[in-house]
C-alpha cells in the first residue's frame, strides 16, 4: 500500500522543491489546504526551518540550512518505513540516463549552432530541429510514466510528475514554447528538475557527488 506523508513533511518538502514560493503555491504543491500549509509554515518558521521574505511585488517562503537538514531527516525516516525494498533507489538508477537525455534535449531547445557560432540561441524557426527535440521529449515522457507509477506505489507524494510533464509537453506541441524550459511555469524542465530533486533528497544524495 502506498505510504501517505504527513503535512509537516509535505509542506517543508514543497518549499525545498520549489526553492521560493508563496503559501498558495506551497499548499498546492504539497497537496494540502492553504490553512494547513500556513499552520505548518508558521511552526517551521518558529523552529528556524523556513524564512519568509518580501521584496517589490514578490513574497514567499524558502528553506534554511537547518530546514534542509530537518527535511532530510523526515525523508530518511519515512523511506525507512515505506520503502524497505529500495524501490526509490532502483528507480533513481534508471532515471539517471534519462536525465542526461533530458538535459541534452533542453540544451538543443535553447541552442542551435549556426556556422562558427556553436552557442547561437534557437530562434525556433527550424521546425525540423524543434520537431526532433519534441520527439525526444515525448519519448522521455513515455519512459517517465512507468517510473512514476513505481514511485507512487511506494510513496503517495510522488504522484503526478508524469501527468504534469505530459500537460506541459502538450502545451508546447500546441505552440506554447515556454512550456518546455521556462521556470516561471510548470514546464517540462521544471517538472523534471523537481522530480530529480525529490529523488536525491529522498535518498540523501548530494547532487555534487552524484556522478
Amino acid at each position: 500500500m502506498t505510504h501517505p506523508s504527513t503535512p509537516e513533511l509535505l509542506v517543508l518538502h514543497a518549499v525545498r522543491l520549489m526553492g521560493f514560493a508563496d503559501s498558495d503555491a506551497v499548499a498546492e504543491r504539497a497537496g494540502t489546504s492553504h490553512v494547513e500549509a500556513l499552520r505548518v509554515l508558521s511552526e517551521a518558521e518558529r523552529e528556524g526551518w523556513v524564512q519568509h521574505a518580501a521584496f517589490a511585488d514578490l513574497e514567499g517562503w524558502s528553506l534554511t540550512d537547518s530546514g534542509k537538514t530537518e527535511n532530510e531527516r523526515q525523508l530518511a525516516t519515512e523511506r525507512a518505513d515505506a520503502d524497505p525494498a529500495g524501490v526509490v533507489a532502483a528507480v533513481y538508477r534508471e532515471f539517471l540516463p534519462l536525465n542526461a537525455r533530458l538535459l541534452r534535449a533542453v540544451t538543443d531547445w535553447q541552442i542551435k549552432p549556426i556556422g562558427a557560432d556553436q552557442l547561437a540561441p534557437n530562434d525556433h524557426a527550424d521546425r525540423a530541429w524543434d520537431g526532433r527535440v519534441l520527439d525526444e521529449l515525448t519519448a522521455l515522457g513515455r519512459k517517465l510514466a512507468p517510473l512514476g507509477e513505481r514511485l507512487a506505489a511506494v510513496l503517495a507524494r510522488f504522484c503526478g510528475y508524469a501527468e504534469r510533464y505530459e500537460t506541459a509537453l502538450h502545451k508546447a506541441r500546441r505552440g506554447e514554447l515556454d512550456w518546455i524550459d521556462r521556470t516561471e511555469v510548470d514546464s517540462c524542465h521544471r517538472v523534471w528538475f523537481q522530480l530529480h530533486e525529490d529523488l536525491v533528497a529522498t535518498l540523501g544524495i548530494d547532487r555534487r557527488n552524484e556522478a
